[in-house]
């Protein structure tokens, strides 16, 4: 037990086995980060997965510093982590017709304009492939048993035999002393913890694509103007284009060009990140509705993708479920399965990583004997802030479909998604560590977290949670404005 502080390192053996097994269901962020963490509080740990392997395809996201911190306590996957970040990435602002807004400027350098730290950013953008290829060298070092093939149908719990378990689509059955659902939006597991999230259709979706970048070389023009940028012309660069109601961006660094597009919805969508359509979906669609259409350059490069790699997303809204655990403390969902965000959030990946952090401390902290304390202490400390985190994703995604171009030339930071200092300065095994037994003793007396003595808020500080969904807050994002409530949001 003890305190953990931001430089501390403890890696895999610097904790007692907890004789906790635990059970995890899916591979995205959140499982894989919950599977290493578990190993290394000393749990014993499975992992289960629906798919013949790890999905390591895809684009990008954006990881915020409070995600990566533990990575202090795993050296090779630090190193291999500093190998492949964009530590030294550009970004230029245009509107969606092609004139420039915001010209290229360092990401350390906008923090530095911003009054922030440039040595401290809180946070990159990374490619997905890459990431979850460094996760399952480290999975892989510790051998952590992953068996796929198992799509989970059904979750459940014996109370009187303290444990938990899985159905699979085979009638296979596995069981655990605690189980973590991280199989995404739409896991079976939230029947079992309060019932299942309604999904509304937001209207909108995500054309998203990466390709390789020597196809670039198809199209000298758009090459020649998606260069990559400083002294010697090697530095990944990310083009916003910002319109009314939509915007885009395409990233280029030394290997992959990614391009991602939000939209109206077109009838080709699914919430499925298979589900692809061709570059002639793409143009017949992207100019609906606009007076002034997008900038040619940008139509040049989606020609340029290969076919069947162009992911189209919708986007559905969710309320906040504050019911994350079984009635008996021994089912957890944790990532998307508890909390799904907007893409414009930038903190989908962010949030998921720090929950996997955050039970698997939790575990360790209560012992073998207290896991349903753990597990609803866990909820205690993530739900509020999770909640306000994606509150604030309706407000970056105002700021990117309705920009003020006149306050945004001024100052650009309005012209990007708000990533505030209580999102990035979180540390959560920190914080876990500090206040998991205050914490505990109120979720046993009933007590409202906000009504913890001693305990700082690891949400926007002087916010007190108001239950708040969709319907309330529809309106103003179509009025490109989101009333967040009060407190410092920044």
């Amino acid at each position: 037990m003890g305190s953990l502080h931001d430089g501390d390192c403890k890696p895999v053996g610097s904790y007692s086995p907890s004789g906790i097994d635990v059970l995890i269901v899916g591979t995205g962020l959140a499982g894989l980060t919950a599977a290493l963490e578990c190993v290394r509080k000393g749990h014993s740990v499975r992992v289960l997965e629906r798919d013949d392997n790890v999905n390591t395809a895809g684009d990008m996201y954006f990881m915020g510093h409070s995600a990566t911190t533990w990575f202090r306590h795993w050296p090779e996957l630090a190193k291999e982590y500093a190998s492949i970040s964009m530590n030294n990435a550009w970004i230029e602002t245009l509107k969606h017709d092609g004139e420039r807004m915001i010209p290229p400027l360092k990401v350390s350098e906008r923090l530095r304009q911003e009054g922030a730290d440039p040595n401290t950013p809180p946070g990159a953008f990374q490619m997905r492939p890459l990431i979850y290829q460094m996760y399952l060298n480290e999975v892989q070092r510790q051998k952590i048993t992953i068996q796929f093939g198992r799509r989970v149908v059904d979750y459940f719990e014996d109370q009187e035999r303290q444990r938990a378990g899985v159905v699979t689509d085979k009638g296979d059955r596995f069981e655990a002393d605690v189980v973590i659902a991280a199989d995404g939006i739409g896991s079976k597991c939230q029947k079992l913890v309060g019932g299942q999230v309604k999904a509304m259709s937001s209207g909108r979706a995500m054309w998203r694509a990466a390709f390789p970048i020597h196809l670039l070389d198809k199209n000298p023009a758009i090459k020649e103007f998606l260069h990559m940028v400083g002294p010697n012309h090697d530095e990944p660069i990310v083009r916003s284009w910002l319109g009314p109601g939509m915007y885009g961006l395409i990233l280029v660094r030394r290997e992959t060009c990614v391009w991602i597009m939000n939209h109206d919805v077109t009838g080709s969508e699914e919430e499925n990140w298979r589900n692809t359509v061709g570059s002639d979906d793409v143009l017949n669609n992207m100019d609906r509705g606009l007076s002034t259409p997008w900038d040619p350059r940008f139509k040049e490069v989606i020609k340029l993708t290969p076919p069947n790699t162009i992911v189209n997303f919708e986007l559905f809204w969710r309320n906040p479920q504050p019911s994350w655990a079984s009635p008996g403390g021994r089912v957890i969902i944790i990532g998307d399965a508890a909390h799904s965000f907007l893409p414009a959030s930038g903190n989908g990946a962010t949030l998921a990583i720090e929950d996997a952090i955050s039970i698997a401390t939790c575990l360790q902290l209560a012992g073998k004997a207290n896991i349903p304390e753990a597990v609803r202490t866990h909820v205690r400390l993530r739900f509020v802030r999770c909640a306000c985190a994606q509150k604030m994703g309706f407000s970056n995604a105002a700021r990117l479909q309705h920009t003020d171009w006149k306050r945004a030339k001024v100052d650009p930071k309005l012209a990007q998604p708000k990533i505030p200092s209580w999102v990035w300065k979180h540390n959560p095994e920190v914080y876990t560590y500090e206040n998991y037994r205050k914490v505990a003793d109120a979720v046993r007396r009933g007590t409202p977290l906000d009504q913890v003595e001693g305990v700082p808020p690891n949400y926007p500080p002087g916010y007190t949670y108001t239950p708040w969904s969709i319907d309330d807050i529809m309106e103003s994002v179509e009025n490109g404005t989101v009333e967040l409530g009060p407190g410092n949001w920044d």
